[in-house]
C-alpha cells in the first residue's frame, strides 16, 4: 500500500468566507474519487481544526493500492477534473509525501 500526503496552501487573496466554500468543495471533490478512482483505497481531507502554528491550510490523506495505483490516480479523468476545477485555482503552494506503508 501507499499514502499519498499533499498539503496545500490557499491563496491570501480570498476571503475567509470564500475560504471555507474551496476547503468545503476540495473536501467533497476528493473524498467522493472514493470508488471513482480504482486503486484508491481511501481519502480524508482535513479543513478544520488548524492551529496557529500551522502554514498549510487543506491537508490531503490518502491511501492507494500500489505506487502504480497513484500513477493512475494522478492522471485519471475524475482526479484531474476535481484538481482543476476545485483545488489548483485556489492554491498557490503544494507540497507531497508519497510512501509506502
Amino acid at each position: 500500500m501507499v499514502k499519498h500526503i499533499i498539503l496545500w496552501t490557499l491563496s491570501p487573496e480570498l476571503s475567509e468566507e470564500q475560504k471555507t466554500a474551496v476547503k468545503a468543495g476540495i473536501k467533497e471533490g476528493l473524498e467522493g474519487l472514493v470508488g471513482q478512482v480504482p486503486g484508491l483505497l481511501s481519502v480524508n481531507v482535513i479543513t478544520g481544526g488548524r492551529l496557529s502554528s500551522s502554514t498549510a491550510d487543506v491537508m490531503l490523506d490518502s491511501t492507494l493500492e500500489s505506487e502504480e495505483a497513484l500513477k493512475a490516480y494522478a492522471k485519471h479523468p475524475a482526479h484531474v477534473a476535481v484538481a482543476n476545477s476545485r483545488v489548483r485555482p485556489f492554491t498557490v503552494q503544494r507540497s507531497c509525501l508519497d510512501f509506502e506503508l
